[in-house]
């Protein structure tokens, strides 16, 4: 069938149909959506609503989707920290009201659900896992509301949805070295230092003030008490940690203590990494500051110029030892990928392997659970096949000789 224009109407597409809408006031000024699949069904609607409007019958209907995802985020601001709220925000308007947000939310059903869940199941296991969590919740607390009669997200499920994420892999002590050697002497190494031999993430970092660091202690440590996060690309500073395990005190082996007081005695900011101006780092300047990596690597890489008027796409293939064309002062020395939660994870892992135990592990990295800890313990110490078939061959050694025994007495 071929839709005929309107005029009168505006369309919008969900799930790929396209329906008519308009907007009208009802009697106390207050804008309602309609929507229908055909000029004509849109014009009764139209028609229906305004004389009972005018006969102050009208009698509004549930709330879009859109409506009440704002309201549901507006009362989640009271319960949760910022930044929880900040990620709430993000998924809520990307992957929620983006498909559904013009439906109301009493019509919307576990087909239109799965449906808006197709984008979502091409990004990470993690984000589909979210969005999930963040639907079953919105309409959990319509239907409490008696804002919904059926809450079409009872038989939701988030298994085996998303693209699964790739094992961290920890940078090797050759790689390590590279990476050293390639930024010492500039902005980033005091940064990368603290990620390889403290283990802190990336927020604890960029937080990190030099009240926390004790140099002069007889074992010299930090403390990790506040974390950084932007709001519309401005730092903010918190002293509320994600979770209570993320507060700790990290004693700093012999090559970090003497990094941290040779920054310390050239610093003119409270915080350990700063910008020009001794302020915490924006969004915008940790970019720039990890783009000092990145340039040494030789990854390929590409950039537009505008050439004759027309924008012009433009492929840079590094060759391992050369430098950059453009400065000579790059030389690409790293043939492999560097990532800031990559500089946490060979931290842990190296506890791991210095056959440090378990719970020591979980209260040094910050994992509020032992599960997370457990994870990686056991993918580091035990993803050794050819260790393990010589513990396994004494232990079924003794078993046999055990139940050979056994045997024998019957």
């Amino acid at each position: 069938m071929i839709k005929k224009k309107s005029k009168q109407f505006g369309t919008f597409t969900t799930n790929g149909i396209e329906y008519y809408r308009t907007r009208i006031k009802d009697q106390d000024g207050r804008r309602i959506t309609l929507y229908a699949k055909t000029v004509d069904e849109l014009s009764e609607k139209v028609a229906e609503v305004k004389e009972q409007i005018e006969n102050k019958t009208f009698c509004r209907t549930t709330p879009t989707v859109k409506e009440y995802c704002e309201k549901w985020l507006l009362m989640q601001s009271a319960n949760v920290r910022q930044t929880t709220l900040t990620d709430y925000t993000s998924k809520v308007k990307n992957y929620i009201i983006k498909p559904l947000g013009d439906m109301h939310i009493a019509d919307v059903t576990l087909d239109d659900i799965r449906m808006a869940l197709i984008p979502v199941s091409k990004k990470s296991a993690s984000v589909y896992k979210s969005v999930n969590v963040l639907l079953r919740c919105i309409f959990t607390s319509a239907k409490e509301s008696k804002v919904i009669k059926n809450n079409p997200t009872a038989n939701l499920s988030a298994k085996g949805g998303g693209v699964p994420q790739s094992d961290k892999i920890p940078l090797t002590d050759e790689q390590v070295d590279k990476l050293l050697d390639a930024i010492k002497d500039l902005p980033p190494y005091v940064f990368v230092m603290i990620g390889l031999y403290a283990g802190l993430r990336r927020e604890e970092i960029l937080a990190l003030q030099w009240d926390s660091v004790y140099l002069d202690a007889q074992a010299p440590y930090l403390t990790v008490r506040r974390a950084w996060h932007t709001e519309h690309n401005r730092p903010v500073i918190m002293t509320d940690l994600k979770t209570p395990a993320a507060y700790r005190d990290i004693p700093l082996p012999d090559c970090l203590a003497e990094c941290l007081r040779e920054a310390k005695a050239n610093a003119t900011s409270e915080y350990v990494v700063a910008n020009s101006d001794g302020n915490p780092l924006s969004y915008t300047q940790f970019k720039r500051l990890w783009t000092y990596i990145v340039t040494r690597t030789t990854k390929e890489r590409h950039y537009y110029r505008y050439e004759n008027g027309e924008r012009i796409k433009h492929t840079v293939t590094p060759v391992l030892g050369e430098k950059a064309a453009h400065n000579g002062k790059v030389v690409y020395s790293l043939d492999f990928q560097v990532t800031p939660h990559q500089l946490r994870h060979t931290y842990i892992t190296n506890l791991i392997h210095a056959s440090v135990d378990p719970k020591t592990v979980q209260y040094l990295a910050g994992h509020e659970s032992s599960k997370i800890t457990m994870d990686i313990y056991a993918k580091v110490k035990y993803n050794k096949p050819q260790e393990i078939a010589g513990l396994l061959e004494g232990a079924f050694s003794l078993w046999n000789e055990n139940y050979g025994q056994t045997n024998t007495m019957q």
